[in-house]
């Protein structure tokens, strides 16, 4: 039987990730890797860091620093794992870099593919683990999913339409400040949200295809932007992609639909009476994937033909939020030497940034340079 490989964690600001580290991996059968927290920062205080610490339930030994240059500097940290928001990702994982840590860095990945190229060229230059954390991606369900679109068994697929949306009073609930809305913190539907819906196009209609079939796809889009503040309320898109999964002609693209939106919602009634948020379509047979996007723990499968029926099926998430099977993905990266995980590499990253590069080209959405820059340091 081989050994339990331990990876220590740094916490570069804060989130539900730190929770879901400390779960028992046996509750989801691995045993082949553990996840501690050996340091957390906060870029106001140490006592804040310390209180976060302590209401994750972190061990007593964690460490607590009041700067991130502080925690890139420890040498008991592995890997470090940037919570910011989007805005100040590309300058965190920069430092984590420059430091010499590996890195699992929140999506978006970085406010553009300008940055995402150039910590992607850094973290090569390195030699060190860099992905972004698209937690949807490494759940089993998802996994599964796009098996089955791998084998065929949903015929040649034509279209992915995904959604996720929430009905908010944005004026109310986000005013001017909050980052969803706050353009200095890159905010908006599109960055936040519309990640989600492109990670299920993306998975189902580029990553299926072997890695020499892979193209980025063309762009069409719409965006409304909100008033008070020029963040994206509402964004649509349509892509298409060169090649469509298991196709034995090799002659079809494949469409795929991302939306999301700030004013309506993907379940309008909190109870999935609107389901599904996913639509995967193939010739031979239909997943429809329930909401929401990010989180999702239910599908149903209806082949073509009368009298086949709907197969439903439930991944149950076991004993936390869902993050820890991204958290399993990135410590067996760098316990192997890799430098990026085959779930989501650097390559994909920065297509689907191109992507949301050329949506907010189309919809004039442009943030602040300071955010924008490939410069670094920067003070954000």
């Amino acid at each position: 039987m081989s050994s339990t490989h331990t990876v220590r964690w740094g916490i570069l600001a804060t989130g539900a990730f730190t929770k879901d580290l400390l779960v028992d991996p046996a509750t989801r059968d691995v045993s082949d890797i553990k996840h501690t927290v050996v340091a957390a920062a906060s870029s106001s205080s140490a006592d804040r860091a310390k209180e976060f610490l302590r209401d994750t339930k972190c061990p007593s030994s964690a460490v607590a620093y009041g700067s991130y240059a502080e925690l890139v500097a420890d040498k008991n940290v592995d890997i470090i794992y940037v919570a910011t928001p989007h805005s100040h990702h590309y300058q965190n994982t920069m430092l984590c870099l420059e430091a010499g840590k590996h890195v699992l860095c929140e999506k978006a990945f970085t406010v553009n593919a300008a940055q995402a190229k150039k910590l992607v060229e850094l973290a090569k230059k390195k030699n060190l683990f860099l992905m972004e954390a698209v937690w949807t991606r490494y759940f089993p369900l998802s996994i599964e999913i796009r098996k089955m679109i791998e084998s065929g068994e949903l015929g040649t697929v034509h279209r992915v339409i995904a959604d996720l949306s929430f009905n908010e009073e944005v004026e109310t609930t986000w005013g001017t400040q909050h980052r969803m809305v706050n353009m200095d913190l890159a905010g908006g539907a599109l960055l936040d949200l519309g990640i989600y819906s492109l990670t299920w196009v993306f998975q189902c209609l580029y990553h299926t295809l072997p890695p020499s079939a892979r193209r980025a796809p063309k762009v069409v889009s719409s965006i409304e932007k909100y008033a008070r503040t020029g963040a994206d309320e509402k964004t649509s898109m349509l892509l298409t992609f060169p090649s469509a999964p298991s196709d034995p002609t090799n002659s079809h693209t494949a469409h795929g639909i991302a939306l999301t939106n700030l004013r309506v919602a993907t379940d309008v009634d909190g109870h999935g009476s609107t389901n599904p948020a996913i639509r995967i379509q193939g010739t031979k047979g239909e997943i429809m994937v329930d909401h929401p996007a990010y989180r999702p723990t239910r599908y149903a499968v209806v082949m073509k033909g009368e009298g086949t029926g709907r197969r439903e099926v439930v991944h149950e998430i076991p004993g936390g939020h869902g993050m820890f099977w991204e958290a399993d993905e990135a410590g067996r990266c760098v316990r192997d030497g890799k430098l990026e995980s085959e779930g989501l590499g650097w390559e994909e990253s920065v297509v689907i940034m191109e992507t949301m590069d050329e949506v907010r080209r189309q919809g004039g959405v442009k943030y602040p340079e300071k955010i924008e820059t490939l410069d670094y340091p920067v003070e954000l």
